[in-house]
């Protein structure tokens, strides 16, 4: 809620302000994701291997899709607020102060020569995660377990499910250098 007579420099940093709060909480919420996988991961391993079911590791490509679309969507979203801050509300502050540059920083970061490998490695650390983990779990259910036509189908659809994740996670993963000027 907004108080009677704000400036438009007041409401644009208001702005500024809860849009890093979301993005806070959308960075741990997303982070948090990784070690909500790491237990999944072995809770259905401990699950099948204490049961002796291997068709049990057909839920881990589920588990995995579902928390990695998550992941996926919330970092989507914690870029296209910085985007949004660098491209539209700096701007807009500036032109109402005068023109000078405002939030540097979100600028600044990117221009990091060593972001386009940081990029590369996170995009790797992602998709091993998420992808890698449930692709093993459908080679090891393949491999192992005896194939009924109905799992076999599952295994099939949710290995067509896990390559289209891993396609958004490339598409998504913003590999590009700004260099500083």
């Amino acid at each position: 809620m907004t108080e009677p007579g704000m400036s438009v420099e007041q409401l644009l940093i208001l702005e500024y302000q809860q849009l890093k709060d979301e993005q806070r909480s959308r960075i741990g919420f997303r982070d948090n994701l990784l070690y909500a996988t790491l237990a999944s991961i072995a809770t259905v391993v401990i699950a099948a291997a204490q049961a002796g079911r291997a068709a049990l590791v057909l839920m881990l490509p589920a588990a995995c899709l579902v928390l990695g679309w998550t992941y996926l969507v919330n970092d989507e979203k914690v870029s296209a607020i910085g985007r949004y801050v660098r491209e539209e509300l700096g701007p807009r502050l500036g032109s109402t102060t005068g023109g000078g540059e405002v939030f540097g920083w979100e600028s600044v970061h990117r221009g990091d020569r060593q972001r386009r490998t940081r990029k590369i490695l996170q995009l790797v650390v992602d998709v091993s995660t998420f992808c890698g983990t449930a692709t093993t779990a459908l080679v090891v259910y393949w491999c192992i377990a005896p194939l009924q036509p109905a799992l076999l189908i599952v295994s099939i659809v949710e290995l067509a499910a896990v390559m289209v994740l891993g396609w958004q996670m490339t598409l998504y993963a913003d590999l590009s250098y700004t260099a500083l000027t």
